[in-house]
Formats: structure tokens, sequence, C-alpha cells
């Protein structure tokens, strides 16, 4: 059987002036979905299998749908693969600096990573007060 040569529709993207506040702030309430703004905050654009997130590939596509709905992210289709991109100016048009406020507070709620120690060198050991 000959496959099919229809390609599935573009996502849709609402306008700059219909993102809503309550969707944006529903879409960056979950973990999984901040995990993918930051790593797009660093990056202009990314496949959408490419991000360190362990979730199933339809649990991922629930993810970015919420995103891109909600005026977060905008997609894109290149052959068979799905570029997503965050929508930086239009969310700073429509609600200036709430991204940038969303992301400094999860920073600052993050468990500081633990120090390395040097074997030997555990705090209150001999080595470590030397110095």
């Amino acid at each position: 059987m000959a496959r099919s040569t229809r390609r599935r529709p573009a996502p849709a993207h609402p306008a700059t002036e219909e993102i809503d506040l309550y969707d944006v702030l529903h879409a960056l309430s979950d973990p999984t979905r901040m995990t993918i703004v930051r790593v797009l905050r660093t990056e202009s654009e990314r496949a959408c299998g490419t991000f360190p997130v362990d979730v199933a590939p339809s649990t991922l596509s629930h993810h970015f749908k919420v995103l891109r709905e909600s005026g977060v992210i905008s997609q894109r289709e290149e052959a068979n693969r799905r570029f997503s991109a965050l929508r930086t100016v239009d969310l700073e048009r429509r609600f200036p600096g709430l991204l940038d406020t969303v992301l400094a507070a999860l920073a600052r709620n993050e468990p500081e990573p633990e120090p390395d120690h040097e074997p030997g060198h555990e705090p209150g050991s001999d080595k470590a007060r030397q110095g």
C-alpha cells in the first residue's frame, strides 16, 4: 500500500494578543514543562525529541501541546521533525518580565548542589582542617 502524502496540519498558535495569563501560568506550573522552557531559554530552537526529560513520548507530546496552546512556545515542522522555540518576544510584549520572574523564582527554590568532596577531605576530617 502506498504511503500517504498528506501532511499533518501545522500546529496552531494563539496570536500574541490572545495569550492568556492563566493559560501561561498553568503551562509553567509543571516541572517537565519548565525543563523544556529552561532549555529553550538558552537555545533558540530544539527538536522535540531531544529534551532532557524522562517521560513517555505521548506524555511529552501533551506537554508540548500545553506549552504551544498557551502561547509559551511555537512549533514548526521540517521534514519529519518538529522544532520548538520559546515565544520570548510575544510573552515579553504581553506580560513584561513574567518569564524572567518565573525562571528566577524557580532557580531560587532549587536545592543547592552538594559540593564535591575529595577522598580524605570530608568535612570535619583532619586533612580538611589543615587546609
